[in-house]
C-alpha cells in the first residue's frame, strides 16, 4: 500500500534544530510533489515547504523562509525538512503529503494543499525550554 511516514519529530529547546523525514513506501518519491504542512493546537493547518517532482521550492507562507528547508534525497525516498531556528510557535504535528501518487487521481496543483490526496499521519514537534 502506498504511504507516507514522518519521523524526527520531538522535543526542542527555542533556537534549536530538528530535521524531519518524510519516507515513501510503495512508490519513488523522486516523481512528485511532496508538501510538508503543519497543525498547531486549536489552529487551522498550513503549508509549511514544498517540492516539486523538478525540484523546484515552494514557500507557503513567509514565516517559515530563512528558518525552513526542504529537500530530497532519491536513493532514500524520503524528503526533509530542516528546520531551524526554532520557536514555540512552530509547535505543531508536522505532515508530508503528495498528490497524485501510482493509483490516485486528482485534479493536478502544483504543490498546492488542495491537491494532496495522500498523507502521513504527522509527526509531533514540541518547541519549549
Amino acid at each position: 500500500q502506498l504511504q507516507l511516514v514522518e519521523s524526527g519529530g520531538g522535543l526542542v529547546q527555542p533556537g534549536g534544530s530538528l530535521r524531519l523525514s518524510c519516507a515513501a513506501s510503495g512508490f519513488t518519491l523522486d516523481y512528485y510533489d511532496i508538501g510538508w504542512f503543519r497543525q498547531a493546537p486549536g489552529k487551522e493547518r498550513e503549508g509549511v515547504l514544498c517540492i516539486s517532482g523538478s525540484d523546484a521550492i515552494t514557500y507557503y507562507a513567509d514565516s517559515m523562509k530563512g528558518r525552513f528547508t526542504i529537500s530530497r534525497d532519491n536513493a532514500e525516498n524520503t524528503v526533509y525538512l530542516q528546520m531551524n531556528s526554532l520557536k514555540p510557535e512552530d509547535t505543531a504535528v508536522y505532515y508530508c503529503a503528495t498528490e497524485n501518487p501510482p493509483g490516485y487521481s486528482g485534479s493536478y496543483h502544483a504543490c498546492s494543499y488542495y491537491g494532496m490526496n495522500l498523507w502521513g499521519k504527522g509527526t509531533l514537534v514540541t518547541v519549549s525550554s
